[in-house]
């Protein structure tokens, strides 16, 4: 990967000054990750924040980040 997995907040907020491509996108949900379980937060809470309705993602798309965000979750436990 050419990306490190970002450790804090302005990490995963410092990837917006790179083009965007697939690695890239792995290395910001990776990062998401790692910050929320650092947070103590749990799946469930993550997920439920994908879900949150917002003018970005339509619903079918939150469902498919969704499930993208539970499968990374458990491939980095």
């Amino acid at each position: 990967m050419n990306y490190p997995i970002p450790s804090s907040s302005q990490e995963v907020v410092a990837l917006r000054q790179q083009p965007v491509d697939d690695e890239l996108i792995a290395a910001a949900i990776a990062g998401v990750i790692y910050v929320a379980r650092s947070q103590g937060q749990t799946l469930q809470d993550l997920t439920a924040e994908v879900m949150a309705d917002d003018r970005l993602l339509d619903a079918d798309l939150r469902r498919w980040l969704s499930d993208i965000v539970s499968q990374a979750w458990d491939q980095l436990a």
